[in-house]
């Protein structure tokens, strides 16, 4: 299905731009993603994630219908799992992240956009005009042009002053030290230097383009950053080095994206 482009939504973000130029990513002796030298244009990168309200403006312009609302299978969660579980709730896309009983996002137009599929960011993508980053270009732009773990240094405990993680041991209880259990809104927490926001935490960030661990027939497509369900004890990939991988159809709470310019 094809979308016109719209102008408008062009106006709704902030973006910055990441110079050409050659950089290293990855890091040594981690064959999930080696150290290596990449070369890449110029481009332009959003300095938030796509909010319910700029997904919003999608649905209202097109009709558009995401997959979890078609399939009726997105993943969500709530307190009292074990780790890496997640519950199958059949109510649950964009507009009730994490189903219908856990309430809607009326109040949290500028959290970002969850429970979407790679599939619709490429929607959303195709109607605004954007793309989304490749692996390498996410992680340039994250760690603002370094070659380190995170963007300040290799040690993790500066996190919470720029990432909506989860601080608690377990998932089996709530946590909301930082102010919030689910998402936040966008610009919550400190920005990057280059001025990105949440580049670690709230949100996993739908990438194009394969990871080095790739298999050639591999059909994954990758997100990045970790996200408000990420803890130092379960999936801690709130950093610039770790790649998530998932399938293209699948519609999670805790992933969303942000944008680049065409």
């Amino acid at each position: 299905m094809c979308y016109t482009f719209n102008a408008i939504a062009q106006d709704t973000l902030a973006f910055t731009t990441v110079p050409a130029g050659k950089y290293q990513v990855g890091r040594a002796n981690y064959p999930a993603n080696p150290k290596r030298t990449i070369a890449l244009h110029s481009y332009e990168i959003s300095t938030t994630e796509i909010t319910n309200a700029q997904f919003a403006e999608f649905v209202a312009a097109t009709g558009y219908v995401t997959l979890a609302e078609k399939h009726h299978n997105a993943m969500v969660f709530e307190p009292g799992l074990a780790e890496f579980r997640w519950i199958q709730d059949t109510t649950a896309y964009w507009r009730y992240p994490n189903g219908i009983t856990r309430g809607g996002i009326e109040h949290k137009q500028q959290h970002p956009v969850t429970t979407i599929s790679y599939k619709d960011a490429q929607a959303y993508c195709q109607w605004a005009g954007y793309r989304l980053p490749t692996v390498d270009e996410w992680e340039v732009a994250a760690n603002a042009g370094k070659n380190t773990t995170y963007f300040w240094g290799n040690q993790d405990k500066k996190i919470g002053e720029y990432a909506n993680i989860w601080h608690g041991r377990d998932h089996l209880v709530a946590d909301s030290s930082d102010g919030f259990m689910y998402t936040s809104p966008v610009k919550s927490f400190k920005p990057n230097p280059w001025g990105l926001y949440d580049v670690y935490g709230n949100v996993f960030e739908l990438c194009e383009g394969k990871a080095p661990y790739d298999r050639p027939e591999s059909k994954s497509v990758h997100a990045r950053g970790g996200s408000w369900w990420c803890s130092k004890h379960s999936c801690s990939f709130f950093n610039s080095i770790d790649i998530g991988a998932s399938s293209p159809f699948a519609s999670f709470s805790n992933v969303g994206f942000r944008v680049v310019k065409k």
